[in-house]
């Protein structure tokens, strides 16, 4: 009988133990879910910011993150003279 008694509280022991890994695993992923949220969040209002930033500076030669400001206005220009090709190719 004792080795029942011992193979009980085994199962009993191990049982409880993955119960618990399961819980902190599901707790880690939860948090970590919440981490993604929060870049999420700094990630959008960095990029305001940087919105902001370029809507005061686009005009200005000597501005701050110079390269950045010029790389942005090729972009831009660039995305205006590939749209009027697509609708030059859709007859528009």
């Amino acid at each position: 009988m004792e080795f029942f008694e011992k193979l009980g509280e085994t199962i009993t022991t191990k049982g409880k133990e993955a119960t618990d890994k399961a819980k902190k695993m599901a707790e880690i992923a939860s948090l970590k879910s919440q981490i993604s949220t929060c870049e999420e969040v700094i990630k959008k209002n960095y990029m305001e910011i940087g919105r902001l930033f370029m809507e005061q500076y686009k005009d200005a030669e000597d501005a701050p993150f110079e390269k950045q400001r010029t790389a942005i206005l090729n972009a831009q220009a660039g995305v205006e003279d590939l749209q009027k090709k697509i609708q030059s190719l859709k007859g528009l």
